[in-house]
């Protein structure tokens, strides 16, 4: 095939792929909703943006924005944990369920303050259990800096809700002068992550003991506050930031491909994967890039910025191993593109499937 022509078909292929939508086309609901690759796109998509589609909502961020009639800026999120185990190697549900809330408030560029916490209990749930998931929410709480000031309890049936299930939402405040968002990307941009990925996700799936596979993997789940006031004090132009959670870094990559209408151009020797969590990886057939973090963030920062945005994540523990993983072009449009080791390219599609189900 002559050159022109190969040419030709690869431009084809890509146009192809950009017009890719996530669509729902299920009759019912399967685990794959639930775990931020692209069949939960489609459902958010058809279903819950479809009904309440709002200025605060459509950009589907990790929060909502909210303006006070005084000029105050407010950040507000939610958020629901059912993992399994609910205690595993670097944290417990407790955990999860105030830094998940915490780590969404905070990639809008806010100062997290306030939770609230909601508590659906299987009848039967051991009450010492429960105090130990409690304790572990009060510890979190104190290290972010929050107070929780509301929430719920219920109890339902033996066997409706396998054991425990916490929902938290928060509010954070805006300081003056910090806006982000994926109108401010522009090529050029640096993308940073600020640490390595995965750690959560296989920490999670070797602790249920379903495989025989034995590695010592501890969870990421942390609080990114001061680790967002460290990267704005060295970085106040920072574009965009999110925490890669469910779908892993692949997806938010593509999240962020398909709001900018930009590509995310990723290096993959720069992606900083612990040899271990490759390894357990490698062996169970799953690919990084979509295993989920809960003590990561990822940045977008303007090329001037970016080394001393790096140098600021690098002085914090949470960030000691930040690194720069890419950067923003112009084409292809809407599209995340891996450079590979092998010095070949490929794209990164959003996550299809369910790999690593009850996570978080």
């Amino acid at each position: 095939m002559p050159r022109e022509a190969r040419e030709a078909e690869v431009l084809e292929r890509i146009e192809a792929f950009r017009r890719r939508r996530p669509r729902l086309t299920d009759e019912i609901i399967t685990l794959a909703h639930g775990a931020g690759g692209k069949s939960s796109a489609a459902l958010v998509d058809a279903v819950f943006l479809e009904a309440f589609a709002n200025d605060a909502l459509t950009p589907l961020a990790d929060a909502a924005g909210i303006e006070l009639p005084g000029g105050d800026r407010l950040a507000f999120s939610t958020d629901s944990f059912v993992v399994r185990p609910r205690f595993f190697p670097g944290g417990s549900i407790g955990h999860l369920a105030v830094h998940g809330t915490v780590n969404d408030v905070a990639m809008l560029g806010a100062r997290p303050r306030w939770l609230s916490a909601a508590f659906v209990i299987e009848e039967g749930f051991a009450v010492d259990e429960l105090r130990d998931v409690v304790a572990d929410m009060a510890e979190a709480a104190a290290a972010a800096g929050v107070v929780i000031v509301a929430g719920d309890t219920k109890v339902v049936d033996r066997g409706a809700a396998d054991g425990l299930y916490i929902t938290t939402a928060g509010i954070g405040v805006v300081p003056e002068g910090r806006v982000v968002g994926p109108e401010l990307v522009r090529p050029g941009d640096v993308v940073l992550v600020s640490g390595t990925i995965g750690d959560h996700g296989m920490a999670v799936m070797l602790a249920r003991g379903d495989l025989t596979l034995e590695g010592d993997i501890r969870s990421d789940t942390a609080p990114l506050g001061g680790l967002v006031d460290a990267l704005f004090a060295a970085a106040p132009s920072t574009r965009w930031l999110r925490d890669p959670t469910r779908g892993g870094l692949g997806t938010v990559c593509n999240e962020l491909a398909r709001a900018t209408d930009l590509a995310v151009v990723l290096d993959e020797a720069r992606l900083p994967v612990t040899p271990t969590v490759g390894a357990a990886c490698e062996l169970l057939g799953i690919d990084p890039l979509y295993v989920a973090n809960e003590g990561k963030l990822v940045a977008v920062v303007a090329p001037e910025e970016a080394d001393a945005a790096l140098d600021a994540l690098r002085a914090d523990p949470l960030g000691a191993s930040a690194a720069a993983i890419g950067q923003i072009a112009a084409d292809p449009t809407g599209i995340v593109v891996l450079l590979t080791t092998f010095g070949g390219t490929r794209i990164v599609d959003m996550l299809v499937g369910d790999p690593l189900p009850r996570i978080c």
